[in-house]
């Protein structure tokens, strides 16, 4: 198995495939899907995380979050919220070391509980009892 650090395998946006662009980002279709149309938004730029991006790309990548959002919707009314989310660092999962952000689209009944969304990266803290 190649190793997709070397070379970067984000940095090849052909290789990655291009479902939009613009002149600092570009959104592929992720090929280890957590939902169906699962998108990754990636900077053209080699930065290793979120924290590197410059506040153009920020905006560069946050115009593509929102076409990639609006063209999901359009495709497949059963999608009725998303989660985005990033990796920064190996600890925290990130595999790839080239800033990628997840727009993961979400269907109703398509995990039992989804309370707590993004707070599943650390299983045992994802459902949670509200204090009064």
């Amino acid at each position: 198995m190649r190793d997709p650090n070397n070379p970067c395998l984000f940095c090849n946006s052909k290789a990655s495939g291009i479902a939009h662009e613009n002149n600092l980002a570009y959104a592929s279709y992720d090929t280890y899907p957590v939902s169906k149309q699962h998108c990754l938004i990636i900077p053209k730029r080699h930065v290793v995380d979120y924290f590197e991006l410059s506040n153009e790309e920020l905006v560069a990548c946050n115009d593509l979050i929102k076409i990639v959002k609006q063209e999901v919707l359009d495709k497949d009314k059963n999608v009725k919220a998303f989660n985005i989310g990033t990796n920064a660092g190996k600890i925290a999962g990130q595999s790839i070391m080239h800033c990628h952000i997840h727009l993961i689209p979400r269907r109703e009944g398509d995990v039992d509980n989804p309370q707590g969304g993004v707070r599943s990266v650390i299983p045992k803290k994802q459902h949670y009892k509200r204090k009064i």
